[in-house]
């Protein structure tokens, strides 16, 4: 099993079972941006959850929600913004396409430069956040245990779990962190359906104090970064803006006639007949490929998102993004 047919797999299983958005290949570091690439991430409903519905489809711009705008009175962007122009021009820009700002044309008409505000305040809409790593053989681990280390050391995520399809023995869990929790994946028969077998509850981490970030490692020593409680919550919310608006759905379906859009899980995966199982369309198909059939790919990302809207609270079209033409006001 690849860990990219194990990895979409698993999100269709948490998809169907958990309130909430699952989402994949997101970063979780704080001082070494890129550091640590959380394989899955599951985020639960805050109490304003339907509210961050309604805003957008899309990640909002982190240094759009750390601005001084507001939903009162007007600003010129730029005063705005503490942080480098560009980024502030950037954001500005981003979240006016996607409607977490509107601009204000008789002031900005006026005065000759943009003046904005947020559509609504920005809402507390997140909970709990669960990390999950996958490593479907342990046989072949690669970085993991210095990789659950940086999780339970920095704890940006509420809960750390290691997914695996191998037989998980004392030896395994004794070089895992106790914080961190394992499942073991089981399948059905004809492999279409998985299981979660709990063997380790994991700990909650705690996310409210300053986290110890490894940077380097060398023989005796490991270069680290001290990380306070409010780096932390600033990552968390942009893993969370991040998830929201790129959910898991982020592949492509190869023009392969040996490739099928299955949907036998409940969500729609590249399964190739040829290899028989769920395929990398990026890596693994193509003309080089010994099963390669030309043909049309058999669906595309329009399918996927109207999937994810159907089978989740995310919408693609919010009533707060409906409100007006998308991308068009920059220009008004």
């Amino acid at each position: 099993m690849s860990e990219f047919a194990f990895e979409l797999e698993l999100c269709a299983r948490l998809e169907s079972r958990r309130a909430g958005i699952v989402a994949r290949q997101l970063g979780a570091s704080v001082a070494d941006p890129g550091g640590r690439i959380l394989d899955v991430v599951c985020l639960e409903p805050g109490p304003e959850f339907d509210d961050r519905v309604a805003l957008t489809s899309e990640s909002i711009p982190d240094a759009a929600i750390e601005s001084a705008v507001g939903t009162g009175r007007a600003r010129y962007w730029k005063d705005a913004f503490d942080c480098h122009p560009e980024r502030a021009r950037s954001a500005t820009d981003r979240s006016l396409e996607i409607g977490f700002f509107e601009r204000d044309h008789g002031t900005s008409a006026d005065a000759g430069r943009d003046y904005v505000r947020q559509v609504a305040r920005y809402p507390d809409w997140y909970g709990r956040i669960v990390g999950i790593e996958n490593k479907p053989d342990l046989g072949r681990p690669g970085d993991l245990e210095v990789q659950l280390r940086t999780d339970a050391s920095l704890a940006v995520v509420d809960e750390a779990i290691l997914a695996t399809e191998s037989y998980v023995t004392r030896a395994h869990l004794n070089r895992i962190p106790e914080e961190i929790g394992v499942w073991r994946i089981h399948r059905d028969e004809d492999a279409t359906e998985i299981e979660i077998e709990v063997v380790r509850d994991p700990t909650t981490l705690p996310v409210d104090e300053p986290g110890i970030e490894p940077l380097e490692y060398h023989p005796g020593r490991t270069e680290i970064a001290v990380v306070d409680a409010d780096a932390k919550a600033r990552a968390r919310r942009r893993l969370a803006e991040r998830a929201y608006g790129k959910g898991w759905r982020a592949y492509d379906f190869p023009g392969c006639g040996a490739c099928r859009a299955d949907d036998s899980s409940g969500a729609t995966l590249p399964r190739c007949d040829w290899k028989g199982r769920v395929v990398d369309a990026a890596t693994e198909c193509g003309p080089s490929c010994p099963g390669h059939e030309s043909a049309t790919a058999p669906a595309e990302r329009d399918d996927l998102e109207a999937e994810r809207e159907r089978r989740t609270p995310w919408q693609a079209n919010p009533a707060g993004k409906r409100r007006r033409q998308t991308g068009l006001d920059r220009f008004g």
